[in-house]
């Protein structure tokens, strides 16, 4: 693409947006001018395959890393957005992979992408909560970090769709959660209508969730699969947001008071117009977000990418630092729901799925990357 600069190295879940078909792009409101990328999708030295089933799709995972700074988690369905859900452990960060973990009966009638995240009550104790989506959205909750599950029961008479794409903690126990919906099944209705993103909330540490309030919605743009990033000074909230009428860039929203409510929605740079955005902070301070590539101007549409930049960055409407290819997808859509997350040594682990051999279904992988490695291939290319 003239004016992209590309270094490489050594040699969505389209129903989870209440599509059914693959998405059509439309105009992109800026182009990606002269930003930087780099390529790892051809080092496979980085690539750890946690699950692969011949035949089988396997996709959408999302992961939870525990306090040890060792023990991972990935959940993901045996199937395209919904099926039975898979659950494997890593006790050396994401190096290896173990067996797939018995889980409860219910959790084969999971209709949609699952989710996992850490909660903690008000006392400190740790619990990890599983949720699963559409309607009633459904929730799975872990006293002894994932040994051992309950059933999933619904949270209550709601649903929604990639329930729950985020979660924040709001206090000692508190936590709001966020998720969207199309109509069908925030009620049951199954009747489309309007995108509308939505907060429940919990002060039980996981245990119960309130009914759901719209905290954002948009007059054309259907914003959906929120990712909620805090700045690093704890103060705000910053919410990334698919486009899923392929009519926009992404969006994002603010909210300056712990969520309860958020700035007007406004586009993103094309460098962070993506699917399904999960991020964490590097230990210098620089945010990483994980997501599909939907810009109509990007060599990389349709791969998993990362974006390197700041929280400033997202306030102030810059482009970042540069991106990351993290794999070629051989599809035109379908692929990176990513589970992200950073080891003490400041290792980011990013699993996702995607078409990564043509002909063959998705399955899952890991790509391994540190900042300050990717930063010296920048200036070798530069």
């Amino acid at each position: 693409m003239p004016g992209r600069h590309l270094l490489g190295i050594s040699a969505c879940l389209l129903a989870a947006c209440g599509a059914t078909t693959p998405p059509t792009l439309g105009v992109s409101p800026s182009a990606q001018s002269s930003f930087i990328q780099i390529d790892l999708s051809a080092d496979t030295t980085r690539q750890v395959v946690v699950d692969r089933e011949a035949e089988t799709y396997l996709g959408h995972p999302t992961t939870v890393l525990l306090e040890d700074g060792r023990s991972m988690i990935a959940v993901y369905p045996r199937g395209h957005g919904k099926g039975p859900i898979l659950m494997k452990r890593s006790a050396d960060g994401g190096l290896s992979w173990s067996e797939r973990l018995p889980t409860p009966e219910n959790w084969a009638t999971s209709q949609e992408t699952p989710t996992i995240h850490r909660v903690f009550d008000a006392e400190g104790t740790p619990r990890l909560i599983l949720w699963s989506g559409l309607y009633p959205a459904r929730l799975s909750v872990s006293e002894d970090d994932g040994k051992n599950w309950s059933p999933l029961k619904p949270a209550g008479d709601w649903g929604g769709i990639v329930v729950m794409a985020s979660l924040v903690e709001t206090g000692p126990g508190r936590y709001s959660a966020f998720f969207h919906d199309d109509g069908r099944f925030i009620e049951g209705s199954g009747v489309a209508s309007t995108f509308k993103v939505y907060c429940v909330s919990s002060t039980d540490g996981g245990l119960s969730w309130s009914a759901p309030v719209v905290v954002t919605q948009h007059p054309t743009a259907h914003l959906c699969e929120p990712g909620v990033i805090r700045s690093p000074d704890g103060k705000r909230l910053a919410m990334l947001l698919r486009e899923n009428s392929r009519k926009h860039n992404s969006f994002i929203v603010f909210s300056d008071d712990n969520g309860v409510t958020w700035t007007q929605p406004r586009e993103v740079p094309a460098t962070l117009t993506g699917d399904r955005h999960v991020g964490r902070y590097a230990p210098d301070g620089q945010l990483v977000l994980s997501f599909r590539d939907t810009g109509l101007e990007s060599s990389t549409q349709g791969d998993w990418v990362a974006w390197v930049g700041t929280f400033d960055d997202l306030e102030q409407g810059r482009e970042g630092a540069f991106r990351v290819r993290l794999m070629d997808n051989h599809h035109a859509w379908d692929c990176a729901y990513p589970g992200l997350e950073v080891l003490p040594d400041g290792t980011f682990v990013a699993t996702t799925y995607g078409h990564w051999e043509e002909g063959e279904p998705p399955y899952i992988v890991s790509v391994r990357f540190q900042l300050d490695e990717l930063e010296s291939l920048l200036g070798e290319g530069g």
